[in-house]
């Protein structure tokens, strides 16, 4: 993969059209304007301004999306990303809100105004608002994964 041009490979174009039309069939919109190819798509996706990250549904799930907003505000490289179990993005004691969030999206295909703390690698925190999170399902109806999209967040200052 070019991970400076990660929608010209194929499995990321893919991946892309899952995490699109899953929000679509969950939501009932449109999570970007759908122009072009889905090449196209995926490239639009990758560049959007609102945070989109996706993992997949090991015992310990991986990032296998996140857009370039996305490394920003965490503070990381693609490649780091994809092989990052995605848990690290919540300090310990926030993994258990995390994880009746990722239940109770299982159950319910999507959660939308949620909001949690979560942290960058490079231990910045920061508040994140009025985050969609939703089941990705592949072209079989089968589920994949689960991805969130936001772009409120504050950032928080720990005092000292």
């Amino acid at each position: 993969m070019d991970f400076a041009c990660p929608w010209s490979d194929p499995t990321w174009t893919r991946n892309t059209q899952y995490l699109l039309n899953s929000f679509k069939h969950w939501l009932g919109t449109e999570l970007i304007e759908r122009q072009g190819s889905p090449q196209q798509q995926a490239e639009t996706l990758f560049k959007a301004s609102s945070i989109v990250v996706a993992h997949g549904l090991q015992q310990d799930p991986i990032f296998f999306y996140g857009n370039l907003a996305a490394l920003q505000l965490w503070h990381v490289d693609l490649p780091s990303l994809l092989e990052m179990p995605s848990r690290k993005t919540a300090e310990p004691v926030h993994r258990d809100e995390r994880a009746r969030l990722l239940k109770l999206t299982q159950e319910q295909g999507f959660v939308d105004d949620y909001q949690g703390i979560r942290i960058a690698t490079t231990g910045e925190r920061f508040l994140i608002e009025r985050a969609i999170v939703w089941n990705v399902m592949n072209d079989q109806d089968q589920q994949v994964g689960q991805a969130a999209t936001f772009d409120h967040w504050q950032r928080l200052v720990d005092r000292a």
